[in-house]
């Protein structure tokens, strides 16, 4: 084989010298062919070689064997009937009458020629033939050569590949280049499998609770195993996705499943071999390279039987980590179908992800939730899992970990704890991590810790000025012009995908051996054709992202023209780049704070540019102009949502205003939030599962939106809030056994809704929210029971929309308690629930006693006559100051229409609308009427 297909020309012998044996028994369905040409041998001669050895291992064997007595004989089937190798056992029909010819030629064929060897003469031993054994032994050196006992058996190598894998995983280097152990860093994140109501079903049935089997769960070993669970008809996926936003955790969950599949907790009698590949060092890996080489880089011996190994694809995993970072490749381009084949990174993973390269094996894959739909529509039936993050249990765990010093642990935590925002952000835990090790600087320094801040942003910004702090001449100028230099090369990256910068970019840009490189730049040496080849890349991969951002803060009027651009190549760039340049943007917001700015300028040196903050608001009101407004409800647009079909706009475009909220929640300033909804007057977010994070974005956004906005919330999901359990005292679980609790104890504090952040925005005095519409997003009591509350202070809000959200009685009696409030501004509530008439007494109330409300609708309800009739004398009951009352989708008898007719008749400054009564026609098909 020349050199010039090949990365490593020594290695590329010993690896063709290995894989020129092989025997078809082994080679399980779905995988390639032993006379199948390859770029590593030739064909005849494989074969030739293969049948060779066929010969020589059935004439040792048959030497072997017939030197046993009829007794030894028959105790060695006896014991050949349970050698399994690899969970494969030669059938007794096959064995119990077969001499020692037919054995010879039944361990041949069954397992291959070597294996065969080695499985006669283990047999051999365990039927107290011992001298036979060690002569087989002796006689196989000598008639196949020393080569064979290198070339070991793949069920022999199975155990030194694992204890490779738990030496080479057995620590994991931190950011700062610090190495840590595994087992004593990792802690448990949640995860949990793709589910209900929100990913595969159709948006109406996120109305019901979410099946307990859903919930996220943490990583231990057995929500790890359930990842390759079997579903309930039985079927086992054989592609699963980690998903989730950038510093979750995916890779270090990834890492961890290699490391405990080693240690034999995962995967037990599944997978033989597991191979983690990082997607993004072998897309921009130098030259060729076929699957095989790939995963001989991953083994402890030139030696390894690779062949063997790729042979049974059913006991493979495969970890592709950062898939998301795949190219969408050319049309023209076929992925890959033979292991042995040499191609670009590309086409080798893309052969793994469409399972068109060793089908059978499992693939685990991490991959940013930005951009889901551009990766899915490639994999194969893959079965979805959102990791999310840390628990507040396991934040606490993780700040004991991080710190050696309980008391620096416990001290730094607390305050954590009491920032309520930046506690929520440590649930990512790469956010985590930054906070610990800043904390941990500020402690060691008596620093004050109140610098540290609330925004993923500010903490990265923090953390980047607490390195500079550590370093000689931070603020000199030179310094600050090396930064602005790494800021372009950030940028240069991101925007062109790229993560591993050579030597020639640094030193185009002045920046090898300089300071920053130290600080922010880890070196790798990857292997080349000819030579080593050194490469640089940021110690993680948001940091690039960050400093991308920071670049366009620093830039000077009229420098850095292309290819890096101006902020629109960030803003407006190529749609197929958007999800990749998410977590860029919402830096960019987060930097256009005003006290962030001056911090820049402080660390950084220049003038920021003004110009880039005007330019980002632009852009965000156009993005709102230019989307169209959500059609109401009782229109055709909407009644689509009923039926099974989804919706055809592309995944993850439907929450795209949610990351938009992000971006803006990263600036903290109002005044911004402010102007930049204007171009937004109404925000829909659908079939969201809202976090607590996710409540909190939303809820700043509200506070700050103004007058006129419109918010919908359909088809979400409310994750409900953690419950704090606290231990009671002995004294006080004895008082309360004996009776003697007060009555004040006995009451229970009503539990806080998932919501309440968000109504909470909602009474603030500089709150614009006009309208509020939950559609399908099934409310509890307590939801119903803040909102409620809420009603009464909202300054702002005159519409209210409660739309097939299967309220309870109780839900919507609270509910129009807040509704008849005096300060209550509400003007129009439309209300469309099937149960409706069971609690409709309620509703009649608000009608009496409200002084804001005009306008009703009603709907997808039946009302009995007896309702109507009640109805009736309610809406003439001289404190009701309703104008319109909207029943175009309410069941009525002749007899309540009658009824109806007769108030209408008697209030003339009341406006009834129904289809069946006089003087109001039906309304064109699919539209209401009320809208």
């Amino acid at each position: 084989m020349g050199q010039g297909r090949s990365l490593r020309p020594a290695r590329a012998v010993e690896l063709g010298s290995e894989l020129a044996w092989s025997h078809g028994a082994t080679l399980g369905a779905g995988s390639f062919s032993p006379s199948a040409p390859d770029s590593m041998d030739q064909p005849e001669a494989f074969r030739s070689s293969t049948e060779v050895r066929a010969a020589k291992a059935r004439d040792l064997l048959q030497a072997a064997l017939e030197d046993l007595s009829q007794e030894q004989l028959k105790r060695f089937r006896h014991k050949l009937r349970d050698a399994a190798l690899e969970g494969r056992s030669i059938p007794w029909g096959r064995l119990e009458r077969a001499d020692a010819v037919d054995l010879a030629e039944q361990l041949t064929q069954f397992y291959g020629p070597e294996p065969a060897l080695d499985v006669a003469r283990k047999t051999l031993k365990r039927a107290d033939v011992r001298d036979v054994a060690a002569r087989l032994k002796e006689q196989r050196l000598q008639w196949l050569g020393p080569g064979s006992s290198a070339l070991v058996s793949v069920s022999e190598y199975k155990k030194k590949y694992r204890e490779h894998v738990l030496q080479q995983h057995a620590k994991v280097k931190e950011r700062n280049a610090r190495s840590v152990k595994i087992n004593k860093r990792f802690t448990k994140l949640l995860i949990a499998r793709e589910g209900a109501a929100l990913a595969d079903e159709a948006p109406g049935l996120a109305e019901e609770p979410e099946p307990e089997p859903e919930r996220a769960r943490r990583s231990d070993t057995h929500t790890f195993n359930r990842l390759f669970a079997r579903d309930e008809e039985g079927q086992r996926p054989l592609t699963v996705v980690l998903q989730g936003p950038a510093g979750i955790g995916k890779t270090m969950a990834a890492k961890k499943i290699l490391y405990d599949w080693a240690a034999g907790k995962l995967y037990r009698d599944q997978v033989d071999f597991a191979f983690f590949l990082p997607c993004r060092e072998l897309l921009e890996r130098p030259g060729p390279c076929s699957l095989a080489r790939l995963v001989l880089d991953q083994c402890p011996h030139r030696s390894a039987p690779v062949r063997q190994m790729l042979a049974r694809s059913e006991r493979l995993l495969f970890i592709l980590d950062g898939a998301d970072e795949l190219p969408p490749g050319p049309a023209d381009a076929a992925p890959c179908t033979d292991p042995f084949e040499e191609a670009d990174g590309a086409r080798v993973l893309d052969g793994l992800v469409s399972k068109t390269l060793l089908p059978g094996a499992r693939l685990l894959v991490t991959a940013r939730a930005t951009a889901p739909g551009r990766l899915q529509g490639r994999l194969c039936s893959p079965q979805c899992a959102e990791v999310r993050g840390f628990s507040d249990k396991d934040k606490k765990k993780y700040f004991h970990k991080f710190f050696r010093d309980e008391r620096m642990a416990e001290r730094a935590y607390r305050f954590v704890k009491e920032n309520e925002t930046l506690f929520a952000l440590c649930f990512v835990p790469f956010v985590c991590w930054i906070v610990c090790t800043v904390l941990r600087q500020q402690l060691e320094l008596h620093q004050d810790l109140s610098r540290t801040s609330k925004t993923t942003t500010s903490v990265y910004l923090l953390f980047i000025t607490s390195v500079l702090s550590s370093a000689p001449g931070a603020d000199g100028p030179q310094m600050q012009g090396e930064l602005r230099k790494l800021g372009r090369l950030a940028r240069e990256g991101t925007l062109r995908h790229r993560a591993q910068f050579s030597e020639k970019d640094l030193e185009r840009l002045e920046l090898r051996g300089s300071k920053v490189q130290t600080l922010f730049l880890s070196k790798k040496e990857l292997p080349g054709v000819l030579e080593t080849e050194v490469t640089y890349q940021f110690m993680d991969q948001s940091f690039q992202e960050f400093f991308a951002a920071l670049s366009y803060l620093l830039e000077d009027e009229g420098a850095l023209k292309a290819p890096a651009g101006g902020v629109g190549a960030l803003l407006r760039g190529d749609t197929e780049l958007r999800g990749h340049l998410t977590l860029t943007t919402r830096f960019l917001f987060g930097l256009l704070n005003a006290e962030r700015m001056c911090d820049i300028k402080r660390h950084f040196g220049g003038v920021v540019s003004e110009r880039v903050k005007q330019d980002v608001l632009r852009w965000v009101q156009e993005q709102g102009r230019g989307r169209p407004r959500a059609a109401p409800e009782g229109t055709e647009e909407t009644e689509t949502l009923e039926g099974s079909e989804e919706p055809e706009e592309e995944e993850g475009e439907l929450s795209y205003p949610l990351e938009l909220l992000y971006c803006l929640y990263e600036t903290q300033e109002s005044a911004f939030v402010h102007q930049a909804l204007r171009g937004w007057p109404e925000l829909q977010l659908e079939r969201v599962r809202f976090s607590r994070m996710d409540l909190v974005v939303l809820s700043y956004c509200v506070r700050s939106c103004p007058a006129g906005q419109a918010l919908r919330l359909v088809s979400c999901a409310l994750v409900p809030p953690q419950e704090k359990k606290k231990k009671k005292r002995l004294i006080k679980r004895l008082h309360g056994s004996l009776g003697g609790s007060s009555s004040q104890a006995t009451m229970r504090k009503p539990q806080a809704s998932p919501l309440r952040t968000l109504f909470e925005a909602m009474i603030d005095q500089h709150c614009g929210l006009h309208s509020l519409t939950l559609c399908r997003c099934r409310l509890p009591d307590s939801v119903c029971q803040d909102l409620s509350e809420a009603l009464r202070e909202a300054p702002a809000l005159r519409e209210l929309g409660l739309l097939h959200n299967r309220l309870s009685e109780a839900g919507l009696r609270v509910l129009s308690e807040g509704l008849a409030w005096p300060q209550c501004r509400v003007q129009k509530l439309r209300v469309w629930q099937p149960s409706l008439q069971e609690a409709f007494q309620y509703l009649t109330g608000v009608l009496r006693q409200s002084p804001a409300l005009t306008t009703l609708e009603l709907g997808d309800c039946q009302l009995s006559e007896s309702i109507v009739t009640y109805l009736c004398a309610v809406l003439q009951y001289p404190g009701c100051r309703l104008q319109t009352l909207s029943l175009t989708s309410v069941e009525l008898s002749e007899q309540s229409l009658k009824e109806l007719q007769t108030v209408q008749t008697a209030k003339p400054g009341l406006v009834i609308t129904h289809p069946a009564l006089d003087g109001h026609p039906r309304p064109p098909a699919g539209r209401s009427s009320a809208l």
